[in-house]
């Protein structure tokens, strides 16, 4: 697949890419005629995180070799462990038959049944399909830790020396273990993860938008990560050396974002984990934007509990490579904070004149084009050009979700695990976007009040040209919230059928 053929960018290519992002941080910090103090520091301290961000890439993407073993003939007995919260039974059945056709000798089948702890009304169905295809159900019966807690309770009803993990919705394919397993020949590694592909990418913009930005973290960057070392459990889709994990203290309990702590803790513990760059399994994305909203919620404020909580810098027994790699990825949801105070900032110049720089249009454009070419370039070679505008897009305007993780995290905020709909969920979830339709608003009010102040000054073009270029951003985001639901292919038919009859 086109997302997994990344490009090995050439070490000058990548050194020149930071060259220029640093040279164009110095000129917007000693080179200008400094503003309104209070705007030109935070537009200072938006710069330093997105030169953050372009180095934690950077040393992402940096090329490397890593010798990893692999021994075909690894064959020990495995625990193949469905979870299962509820879930459309159709759904779990699905994955059950493909994970009883895998090519492998000797492994055993669970479904990890959630849905009585989580009052689920159909948590019976999980049991009832388990006896039809002759594997086990685990129901647990006494609720805590949300997944992991699931795994942990069924950690210690069996004891196969390795771990399978699969989401109910995660169909595996018949290779799947042949082509994991014999990584763990090292008895050093702790886990084998494959990527989490959606096979309903093309069935409306909710999806496609979900896909577009999976389809970088898990082609250019975890490829990345795996050649350091780096790469960490995605919840599904991934093996687990039992003795290993349970050195680390089991699935970790103490966040919503069980994976990610709890390879942090293993990789702590000196585990090492492996990346396999090949779609394995193939599951299903959010169908509707309140799924997504949920879903991405829940990564955003799992992860951000990493940086306030278990802060990889100062963590015990961590690499460079992994401390830089973890604290890069989970900062990643702080930049819902950058992105509103810069597109905040010309509103602000609008409707009050300030602004945190006094630049000419032509100077700011020759500083700032080539370093945005460059790191955009960058990106794009380096995901075999698969990184869209709509993998952008929704980037960017998730920042009201990364704002209210953040501010959940800072009061202290308890959230709870919320396992994504398998179903879309129907209804009008466009109120989920209106920070972006109050900031058109904005916008196109404030460039009526500045054109009257000041008529159209290079300082009205060039704020309004940036306001422009965040609608354009916004705009597919908006679109996908406001999505239609397409009839029910069932329900066509039968209308159909009703006005022949008529």
């Amino acid at each position: 697949m086109e997302f997994l053929k990344t490009t090995r960018v050439s070490p000058l290519f990548l050194i020149l890419n930071m060259v220029l992002s640093v040279t164009y941080f110095i000129f917007i910090a000693l080179f200008f005629k400094v503003g309104n103090p209070f705007l030109f520091a935070l537009l200072i301290i938006g710069e330093v995180f997105h030169l953050w961000q372009v180095f934690g890439y950077i040393h992402s993407v940096w090329p490397r070799k890593r010798q990893k073993d692999f021994d075909p003939s690894f064959k020990p007995n495995v625990a193949v462990y469905i979870t299962v919260c509820g879930e459309p039974t159709d759904i779990v059945e699905e994955t059950v038959k493909a994970v009883l056709k895998m090519d492998y000798p000797t492994y055993s089948v669970y479904i990890l049944n959630d849905g009585f702890v989580a009052n689920r009304d159909n948590w019976k169905e999980a049991e009832v399909l388990a006896d039809k295809y002759g594997i086990k159900c685990l129901t647990r019966k006494k609720p805590g830790g949300a997944k992991a807690g699931n795994i942990n309770h069924a950690l210690s009803k069996t004891k196969e020396p390795f771990v399978v993990i699969f989401d109910a919705d995660h169909v595996p394919k018949h290779s799947f273990l042949a082509k994991m397993m014999g990584y763990f020949t090292d008895e050093k590694v702790a886990f084998v993860q494959s990527p989490q592909y959606y096979k309903n990418h093309n069935e409306n913009m909710v999806t496609g938008g979900a896909w577009d930005q999976q389809a970088l973290f898990f082609g250019a960057i975890l490829q990345g990560k795996d050649s350091s070392n780096t790469a960490f459990m995605c919840g599904t889709n991934m093996i687990l050396r039992r003795k290993t994990l349970l050195e680390a203290g089991g699935m970790s309990e103490t966040s919503i974002a069980e994976d990610f702590l709890t390879s942090l803790l293993i990789h702590e513990k000196g585990g090492k984990s492996i990346y396999v760059g090949e779609v394995l399994a193939e599951g299903l994305a959010p169908e509707d934007f309140l799924s997504y909203y949920k879903q991405q919620f829940r990564w955003a404020r799992g992860s951000l509990e990493v940086v306030f909580r278990f802060n990889p810098f100062f963590r015990k027994s961590l690499t460079l490579s992994q401390r830089i790699q973890y604290l890069s990825s989970a900062s990643f949801y702080l930049s819902g904070l950058i992105v509103f105070l810069n597109a905040v900032m010309p509103l602000i110049y609008f409707y009050s004149g300030l602004e945190p720089l006094s630049i000419s249009t032509m100077t700011l454009a020759l500083i700032f084009l080539p370093y945005i070419f460059i790191v955009l370039y960058t990106i794009q070679l380096t995901s075999n050009f698969s990184y869209t505008f709509r993998a952008l897009s929704f980037s960017l305007s998730s920042f009201p979700i990364h704002i209210k993780a953040v501010w959940q995290i800072l009061t202290g905020k308890k959230s709870g695990f919320v396992v994504t709909s398998k179903k879309k969920v129907s209804g009008n979830h466009g109120y989920l976007v209106t920070p972006h339709l109050v900031y058109i608003a904005l916008a196109v009010f404030g460039v009526l009040v500045g054109f009257l102040r000041e008529g159209f000054s290079p300082s009205i073009i060039t704020n309004a040209t940036w306001v422009i270029i965040y609608i354009a951003i916004f705009v597919p985001f908006i679109s996908a919230a406001f999505e239609k639901d397409k009839p029910d292919k069932t329900e066509e038919i039968a209308l159909a059928v009703e006005g022949e009859t008529v």
